[in-house]
């Protein structure tokens, strides 16, 4: 029982010197604040990017009138749209960016529960080096965490989203209009995986914009908590 004992305390004393190294690694101010308040720093920041910048996406347009995100077709398929366009189709070739930009607005309401759980699991070491990293390193943590999972989520609610919304049909249309025109060649991309990456680019995207005005912008860090963290890395 007393080599059990020992060993407990020596597996702690070394958990303690190395959580000793984390923190020695970090601005002499952050005495003033523990480890619990620099987590909880960092989940109050991403969950405010969740909060702000993910629930736009979801809204009608979230992805098709935002420039940052806004899905364009694929590189095979803008021949179809500018064709259709140089022929006085600009109106079916419109609609057919919007399904795709529609299906990815359906598919970022299922994000949320994902990044939460994410956020939730944020240890001291992580904290530590998000804050002191890159000005993406929440959003690069956040990315490592939740893609493959997200993923998942995205790809049959988009595929879903399509058929709700007739965008097979859409596409028929414009692929079969497209394959008429003289000299074309034929094109058959797989538009939901397209359209999924698509989406998870776009949701990362707009944390990243929300993470560098935390960081950059004093006036950002809209809570007690968040100014004393992110003050640390100023």
């Amino acid at each position: 029982m007393k080599k059990i004992f020992a060993f407990v305390i020596l597996l702690n004393l070394t958990a303690c010197a190395e959580l000793q190294q984390v923190i020695d690694q970090l601005p002499q101010e952050v005495g003033s604040l523990s480890e619990s308040e620099i987590g909880s720093g960092l989940r109050e920041a991403l969950e405010l990017g969740i909060d702000k910048q993910v629930t736009k996406l979801t809204q009608t347009d979230g992805f098709y009138k935002n420039d940052l995100v806004k899905i364009v077709l694929p590189e095979e398929l803008q021949k179809v749209d500018k064709a259709l366009r140089d022929i006085g189709l600009s109106s079916l070739a419109d609609e057919g960016l919007k399904v795709l930009n529609r299906a990815a607005e359906d598919a970022v309401s299922e994000a949320t529960p994902i990044f939460v759980n994410a956020v939730k699991e944020i240890t001291f070491t992580d904290a530590k080096n998000i804050l002191l990293g890159n000005n993406d390193a929440a959003t690069q943590y956040l990315t490592s965490k939740t893609q493959t999972a997200l993923y998942a989520k995205f790809n049959p609610v988009i595929k879903a989203s399509f058929d709700k919304v007739g965008a097979d049909q859409i596409w028929a249309n414009l692929i079969n209009k497209y394959n008429t025109i003289p000299f074309t060649s034929n094109v058959n991309p797989d538009l939901t995986d397209y359209v999924t990456e698509e989406a998870l680019k776009g949701v990362y995207t707009m944390i990243a914009v929300e993470e560098k005005e935390i960081r950059s912008k004093s006036s950002s860090r809209t809570t007690d908590l968040l100014r004393k963290v992110f003050a640390l890395q100023d």
